[in-house]
């Protein structure tokens, strides 16, 4: 016996955690409506009227448009007006919301409205990231399937609004938010594809690496901070951590903590790793370290940016190996991005090369301190091992075999101190989705200068350096998660015609 959804009138709220609880119920009730359609659907059952549902909205009306602190540069809307947005996955974001929702109401002192809006739940986000639709389906079912349920709508998840090209037509609120609740399912799900890992463990603070060294090392280290131990400072040291998670959603928790709020999970056993493999050290309040190995290239660098960037993490940085492009450095030295030539080709449509991205001060001076700490180095000694200047990122692995009166141009007038494949890419998804993010990058050869990447002097270098550079990283993002998220969420990252929620 088919019923129908249950209904859900709009209500308003001062409170930002009776407005996500609200929000959750919405979500949920409806959830659960199109996961039971599904099952008796799939039973032989076929219901006798369409079956849809549709996402929460939260809205809220301005008539007077202020800020209770001019320094923060999200939880405001720029003019009186109406603005909304769709919502999704409160078990995932329910602090963000609360956090964006407590902005609102301080700064504007209206209540904000939640209800159900207009947008369907495709049926595919609705069942789950480990869930494939298709598999127990007969051919007849999969026929009918589009006619019975919402299918995903690409029209909804585009990047209008975080690229700055969405127009509200008249009449209609203006946008809350950088993205929709569909295009931040789509993301969930190819995140889960992409890093075979599911989206409640991404935690807040991310490393990109190019190279599975690195990762290696992330997991050895990750391992020894979850086994127990009886030192009392080294226990809490480890015990701020609560699990460490590896592709096929392997869980270890934490044996320092009584209760770290996590246990032991098996997974799914991979018959093959993912294509950008995840790495997640946890910790209670999602201010832990999500490590990607992102493999080589800009296409993937934009790939898994512009599906992370929906969780709406703290900061991501880079830290991978490059290209020396200057005779005074040596191998191991690291290169510090204050600026990018970008010839990714990759972000030309959403982002033009012309357009600068501006070095965040408080990521830069968290790296400098952090190789300083790590390295012993301190002032003007830094730069016996660190440089600071332009990257070059491209899209030519082979780019060494151009001729070099040609490719040396554009090096030499952007000043570029070394060269890479995903830096730029990755900096530029930061500032065009408005996450803090930093490039740190190793030199691992000179092609200019006749130190080619060839196997045996590569592996030395791997060895010497991969260790070191990782603790930089991870150092950094302990500063960073210090410092605090209002100081990080730069206004360097906002515009004039700026979405309220961060």
């Amino acid at each position: 016996m088919f019923k129908g959804p249950k209904s859900f009138r709009p209500r308003k709220f001062k409170d930002p955690v009776e407005a996500v609880a609200a929000i959750r119920e919405i979500y949920d009730s409806n959830i659960a409506y199109l996961q039971d359609s599904f099952r008796q659907f799939a039973a032989g059952n076929i219901p006798p009227d369409r079956v849809s549902v549709c996402y929460p909205y939260v809205r809220i009306s301005v008539h007077v448009a202020s800020r209770a602190d001019t320094r923060l540069s999200y939880g405001f809307v720029q003019r009186p007006g109406v603005y909304e947005t769709t919502v999704t996955r409160p078990d995932l974001f329910d602090h963000y919301l609360i956090e964006q929702l407590r902005l609102l109401l301080l700064n504007h002192e209206e209540p904000v409205e939640v209800g159900v809006s207009n947008t369907p739940i495709p049926l595919h986000f609705a069942l789950g990231e480990e869930f494939h639709l298709e598999q127990d389906l007969t051919q007849d079912q999969l026929h009918s399937l589009t006619h019975i349920f919402d299918q995903p709508n690409l029209e909804l998840m585009d990047d209008e609004i975080a690229n700055g090209t969405f127009a509200t037509k008249p009449g209609e609120p203006g946008p809350l938010s950088l993205f929709r609740a569909p295009r931040i399912d789509l993301s969930i799900m190819r995140l889960r594809h992409y890093t075979g890992t599911v989206g409640k463990h991404f935690q807040n603070y991310v490393i990109y690496t190019n190279y599975q060294f690195y990762i290696d090392q992330f997991i050895r280290i990750c391992r020894d901070i979850m086994a127990p131990t009886d030192d009392p400072e080294l226990r809490r040291e480890r015990s701020q951590y609560t699990a460490f998670v590896e592709p096929g959603n392997r869980v270890t928790a934490n044996k320092n903590l009584i209760d770290p709020g996590e246990v032991d999970e098996t997974g799914t056993p991979l018959a093959r790793m993912p294509q950008m493999p995840a790495f997640h050290l946890k910790r209670a309040d999602g201010s832990g370290i999500t490590m990607i190995n992102i493999g080589v290239g800009p296409s993937n660098a934009k790939t898994i940016t512009d599906h992370v960037a929906v969780l709406r993490p703290h900061a991501w940085l880079m830290l991978g190996h490059c290209a020396g492009l200057r005779n005074s450095q040596s191998l191991g030295d690291y290169v510090l991005a204050h600026g990018y030539l970008r010839e990714d080709n990759v972000l030309y449509r959403d982002l033009h090369p012309s357009i600068p991205l501006p070095a965040l001060s408080e990521i830069q001076i968290a790296l400098e301190k952090a190789v300083a700490a790590v390295t012993g180095l301190q002032g003007y000694d830094l730069k016996k091992i660190m440089r600071t200047g332009t990257v070059a990122t491209v899209d030519d692995r082979n780019w060494e075999l151009r001729p070099a009166i040609r490719q040396n141009l554009r090096l030499s007038q952007s000043r570029a101190i070394a060269l890479d494949m995903e830096s730029g890419t990755i900096a530029a998804n930061g500032f065009r989705f408005r996450v803090p993010y930093g490039t740190l990058l190793c030199v691992s050869d000179k092609p200019l200068h006749g130190q080619l990447k060839l196997p045996g002097m590569a592996d030395k270098f791997y060895r010497d350096r991969v260790d070191q550079h990782l603790q930089i990283g991870l150092l950094t993002m302990a500063m960073l998660r210090e410092i605090g998220t209002a100081k990080l969420h730069s206004r360097k990252l906002r515009s004039f015609n700026e979405v309220a929620f961060q």
